[in-house]
C-alpha cells in the first residue's frame, strides 16, 4: 500500500478498527467457550517486554533489508530534511495501529482456531493466503502480495505460536513497517529517502524483494528453532 501523507483521521480510523477487531475476538471466544489466554490475548508483566523485543528484531530486519538492497546498487539513501518529531511519531503510531489491527484480525482467534483443527503449518498457510489477498485488494501486485505479505504472515504467525501470544508479533510488525518507512522504502520519503536511478526501478524492486526474502527466511528459521514453554501474551 502506498502512503502519501499522514493525518490524524488515519490513526483514529485504525484505532476504531483495532477496537472492533478485538471485540470480534471476544465474541468468538465467548461463543466457543474459550478464554482470552487460549487465543493469546492476556496481558501480563512480560507483554510490554515482548513488544519491545519484537520491535528491536523488526528494526534489525528492516535495516538489514535496506542495506542489502542498497548494496546491490542503483539506489541511494539520502537524508530527508523535513521530518520532525511529531511527523515521525505520527507514522510510528500509524504503523503500531496497523500492526495491532492486523495481528488481532489474523494471529489471534483465527490462527489459533485453524491451528487447533488443522495443525500449525496448514493453519498458518491459510492465514497467509488470506493475509496476502487482503494486501492484494489494497493495491499490491500479485508478486508483492504473495511473496511479500505472504512471507511476512508466516513470520508473524510462527512468532505468535512460539511465544503463545501476539505481543511479540505486534512489535515485529510495527517495526518492519516503521523501519521500511524510516529508510524510505515505502514509496515516499521517511527519515531517509531511497532515490532509485532512473531506468532501474524494476531491478531495484526485484533486488529489494530478494533481500526481503533472505531476511524474512532467516527470521522464520530462527523462530522455528526457538522453543519457550513459558511464553504467554
Amino acid at each position: 500500500m502506498k502512503e502519501t501523507n499522514i493525518q490524524c483521521p488515519n490513526q483514529v480510523m485504525l484505532g476504531i478498527a483495532a477496537g472492533l477487531t478485538f471485540g470480534l475476538n471476544l465474541l468468538f471466544v465467548r461463543w466457543e467457550g474459550l478464554s482470552l489466554r487460549d487465543i493469546g490475548l492476556v496481558l501480563n508483566r512480560g507483554s510490554i517486554f515482548r513488544v519491545g523485543i519484537g520491535f528491536l528484531i523488526g528494526l534489525i530486519l528492516a535495516t538489514l533489508q535496506a542495506l542489502l538492497t542498497s548494496a546491490f546498487g542503483h539506489v541511494q539513501l539520502i537524508r530527508n530534511p523535513a521530518p520532525g518529531f511529531i511527523y515521525i511519531f505520527g507514522y510510528f503510531l500509524l504503523y503500531l495501529l496497523v500492526a495491532c489491527r492486523e495481528e488481532l484480525a489474523f494471529r489471534a482467534y483465527p490462527l489459533r482456531s485453524l491451528v487447533r483443527v488443522l495443525g500449525s503449518w496448514k493453519g498458518q498457510l491459510i492465514i497467509a493466503i488470506i493475509f496476502s489477498l487482503e494486501h492484494l485488494i489494497s493495491g499490491m501486485t500479485w508478486k508483492m502480495a504473495i511473496l511479500g505479505s505472504g512471507t511476512g504472515a508466516i513470520l508473524f504467525g510462527i512468532a505468535a505460536l512460539k511465544t503463545k501470544g501476539i505481543a511479540l508479533p505486534i512489535g515485529l510488525h510495527t517495526a518492519w513497517n516503521f523501519g521500511q518507512w524510516s529508510w524510505g522504502f515505502k514509496n515516499m520519503p521517511g527519515i531517509l529517502e531511497a532515490v532509485v536511478k532512473k531506468g532501474y526501478e524494476s531491478r531495484v524492486e526485484n533486488n529489494g524483494l530478494l533481500a526481503y526474502l533472505f531476511v524474512m527466511g532467516l527470521a522464520i528459521l530462527v523462530f522455528y528453532l526457538y522453543h519457550n514453554k513459558e511464553a504467554s501474551p
